[in-house]
């Protein structure tokens, strides 16, 4: 299937406590933000929030799996995290096609992601390669 502009995917996960074990056990990120619970109070946040490359990794999901699709990599990203998420929020992530270049299978994509809400927790841009599988 030929990607064109303003095709769109989206998909949606309620985050867990687990996540964030996950993530930790693969990056070592030990943030006491996302858990300690007196330290995460006192911040700004006002509570225990998830790691950025937890709520961005959805959009992982979206791209490799709906659009483009098998065989598509990030080549850049440009991504504000625009509010926290928090273990049990439900968060959808949704990806739409901006540019398809006609001379290689790169293509520039809208990331979004909101949340249960609809408030945007991620906002921004990504460059993708679709590799021919």
């Amino acid at each position: 299937m030929a990607i064109a502009v303003g095709q769109t995917a989206r998909r949606s996960r309620v985050v867990s406590p687990r996540d964030i074990e996950l993530f930790t056990e693969l990056t070592g990120d030990r943030n006491p933000l996302h858990y300690d619970a007196g330290a995460a109070e006192r911040s700004r946040f006002g509570g225990i929030i998830v790691q950025g490359g937890v709520t961005s990794g959805l959009l992982n999901a979206v791209v490799a799996e709906d659009l483009p699709g098998p065989g598509s990599v990030f080549l850049h990203v440009d991504w504000s995290f625009k509010a926290p998420v928090r273990p049990g929020d439900e968060l959808t992530a949704e990806v739409e096609v901006l540019e398809a270049r006609s001379d290689k299978p790169i293509s520039r994509l809208r990331t979004t992601i909101t949340n249960q809400d609809g408030t945007i927790v991620l906002d921004g841009t990504a460059l993708v390669w679709s590799e021919p599988l």
